[in-house]
């Protein structure tokens, strides 16, 4: 279930990628040929660049494709190299926990209250919130698995392969 989600949010955040290019594209022809750009594409632009980046954060996450410095882990045994991947697990736990309180609360407050960007447009805040929350939440989910199953893997007396990927099928 994680995965198809993974997947499904991945495939967003390409997708938005891809608006992002069509519009500043777009915007740079249309300002160049017509002296004139699309309203609201600066909003656009940076309610694109939350979904371009947040949305594929669990699939990165699940593919333990983060940038990490492992210098120094390498040159210890695979049970502490095991349990410093778990502590990694549970610091990004902690650190998405406020952020995903606070990201829940803006939400909220931006739903109740109606707001929106001024422009021409009048586009609403909530979406950009929406999937803000998504994307921390599904990576929250995502660690929370990695450091449950990770966890497992120690006690059984394994060690946590960190080249591992997860499919459907775990």
């Amino acid at each position: 279930m994680l995965v198809r989600l993974e997947n499904v949010l991945l495939g967003l955040g390409a997708l938005a990628v891809i608006l992002l290019g069509v519009l500043i594209a777009g915007n740079v022809v249309a300002r160049a040929a017509f002296g004139t750009s699309f309203p609201d594409s600066v909003i656009m632009v940076r309610e694109l660049m939350v979904a371009a980046i947040l949305l594929p954060l669990a699939a990165a996450t699940a593919q333990r494709a983060h940038v990490c410095v492992e210098f120094i882990s390498d040159r210890m045994g695979p049970r502490t190299k095991s349990w410093l991947i778990v502590l990694g697990s549970v610091t990004g736990l902690l650190a998405l926990t406020p952020l995903l309180y606070a990201g829940w609360r803006e939400l909220m407050s931006n739903w109740a209250s109606g707001s929106f960007y001024f422009g021409d447009l009048g586009l609403p805040k909530w979406p950009g919130r929406l999937l803000f929350l998504i994307g921390i939440g599904a990576c929250w989910l995502r660690l929370a698995e990695l450091a449950i199953r990770d966890t497992r893997t120690i006690l059984r007396g394994d060690a946590v392969d960190d080249k591992h990927t997860f499919t459907e099928a775990e």
